[in-house]
Order: C-alpha cells, then structure tokens, then sequence
C-alpha cells in the first residue's frame, strides 16, 4: 500500500520567522509519527525546520527542488529531485502530495495551494503562521468554491486534519 504523501509549504529561508520554524518542525514531527512522507520545496525555512522535524521521528523527506544540482537542498531531505525548471517547481510539489499543509508563505506558496485548490486537494494553514496562510484560511481562493483552506490551531491538529480526511476518503 502507498503511504500518504503530506506536503509542507511556507515561509522560505529569508522570510521565516522562529515562530512559523517551530510550527514547521512539529508538523515535520507529527508527519513522521503517523508514518506518512513529508514532501516539500527542499530548500530552507519551513521546508528545512519540517525536514528536520521529521528526521529526528525517523520519517522519510523529500525534496523537490528547482535547481539543478543536489547540494542545493537542505541536509535533511533524504530523496532529493532536481528539476531544474526553477520556481515552476511549485508545482509538482503541489501535484505529488495527497494533502497540502502551509505555514506562512508568500506567493511560491500561494501558487502551490492554487495548484492544490485546482487539483481540489485538502489544503490546511496553521493559524498564526502569518502571509497567505493566515490571509486566505478558512476561506476559497475563488468564486467556484472548489475546496477551502481549512484552519488547524497548532502543528499537531493540522497533522490530524489531513489524517482524518485520508481516512474518511479510503
């Protein structure tokens, strides 16, 4: 059987405050504990606090980066896949996981919950993490209604929600 493939999104290394690392890293936590595999952007910030959440539970990190080259990633991705199609990379992070968790975030983020709102994905935002996490959850990016961001107060009812779902849709 497949495991379930969670991604994390948000804030970047030069955008990320403390406070949304910590989220990240208990989301990177409770994704490794439940047995699911933590997918990301493998770069820094939330992708690398997630990461290094998930590898001190043991769990399995991958990376999907948009250069070319394996060092770009951050040293706790175990699989890493270089596309080399630069921001476009967005994505494929989106497209490759079955839920879509986002702490903070920018527009890299805002485009990876676009495709994950069009792929009608479980999408959910911590709240408190601040950029387009708290600005557009609980809310649809759109007048079609297709899918809401849902809000989870913390790390680990986020986890929770997407466990949930995943139940509730096998």
């Amino acid at each position: 059987m497949r495991k379930y493939q969670i991604a994390v999104i948000g804030y970047n290394k030069d955008r990320c405050t403390d406070h949304s690392r910590n989220i990240a890293f208990e989301v990177g936590k409770e994704i490794a504990r439940s047995g699911s595999i933590l997918i990301c952007g493998g770069l820094g910030g939330v992708m690398e606090a997630a990461c290094r959440g998930a590898k001190e539970y043991d769990g399995l990190t991958i990376g999907i980066i948009p250069q070319e080259e394996f060092s770009f990633a951050n040293k706790f991705c175990d699989v890493v896949i270089c596309t080399g199609i630069g921001f476009a990379r967005d994505i494929i992070v989106a497209t490759s996981a079955d839920s879509i968790i986002a702490i903070g975030g920018g527009v890299g983020t805002m485009i990876e919950l676009g495709v994950g709102y069009i792929k009608n994905k479980l999408m959910v935002v911590v709240a408190g993490s601040g950029g387009v996490s708290d600005r557009y959850g609980g809310k649809f990016l759109d007048e079609r209604k297709i899918v809401p961001l849902m809000i989870a107060k913390d790390a680990r009812s986020a986890v929770q929600m997407v466990l949930k779902h995943r139940e509730e849709n096998n």
